[in-house]
């Protein structure tokens, strides 16, 4: 019998390299996103496993928990959650800030993590068994100007992480924190708004891909039971920190 895993922010970048990974590991998968002719063609890519689409936006708590409450029966014991869904809006210094901006990272990062986080605990709990894996960010773990609430909000990813690490160990869940650094994705077209720019963060050297974050995840999922791998920071080669890069 296979496994099921649900990817929140599946329509591209990580999350799109992590369902297509778990399809190739045998796992029903149940991909979800705001953008429903994205999640579309990526059910056309998947051909060894059943697909679920769920076309939702994981900032709308109601509708969060009308679409994992009622899964239909045969997708309602999930083996795996990836909390990808996530993004930075802006760059500027806080007292410049666009609030808007703030809470719609907030919202995203943070309270769609924990709104999805939660329905799928209670399912897990009840199994005695499960994973949940959060994509994280260096910017949780350092904070660098003009990344004020991004960072804020990646902090508080990881500091859940480790919460929930605590207390799903009671019920034999294994809980994951992959934190990447700079990864070639549209991450930094969503932040500054357009291509051009967004092209110029990965000028000069050679960033992560999603498939190399899809990779640490894998990593992590595929160890032995009385394993697990609480975090994992990933860099590539030519960046050290958060604002250290080596440029060519």
């Amino acid at each position: 019998m296979l496994k099921t895993a649900i990817i929140t922010g599946a329509t591209s970048g990580i999350g799109k390299a992590c369902a297509i990974m778990l399809a190739k590991n045998n796992y029903n998968i149940i991909i979800t996103g705001r953008r429903k002719e994205r999640l579309d063609e990526l059910e056309k890519e998947i051909k060894n496993v059943k697909v679920l689409k769920l076309n939702f936006d994981i900032r709308d708590r109601q509708e969060t928990e009308k679409q994992i409450q009622n899964l239909p029966k045969e997708w309602e014991n999930v083996d795996l959650l990836v909390n990808n869904a996530g993004l930075a809006s802006g760059l500027s210094n806080i007292q410049d800030g666009d609030i808007d901006q703030w809470e719609q990272m907030i919202d995203t990062n943070v309270k769609g993590l924990l709104y999805i986080s939660r329905q799928i605990m209670s399912i897990m709990i009840a199994n005695k068994k499960g994973h949940i894996v959060n994509i994280s960010s260096i910017a949780g773990k350092e904070t660098y100007g003009k990344g004020n609430v991004y960072c804020g909000t990646k902090h508080a990813v990881e500091a859940i992480t480790k919460g929930m690490r605590i207390d799903m160990l009671p019920h034999g869940i294994k809980v994951t924190s992959i934190a990447p650094g700079m990864v070639d994705t549209e991450f930094s077209t969503v932040r500054l708004g357009n291509k051009e720019d967004a092209d110029k963060v990965y000028e000069g050297f050679t960033p992560l891909y999603a498939q190399d974050i899809a990779d640490a995840v894998e990593f992590s999922i595929t160890r032995p039971a009385h394993v697990n791998i609480n975090e994992m920071l990933v860099m590539p080669t030519a960046q050290a920190t958060a604002t250290n890069t080596f440029k060519q």
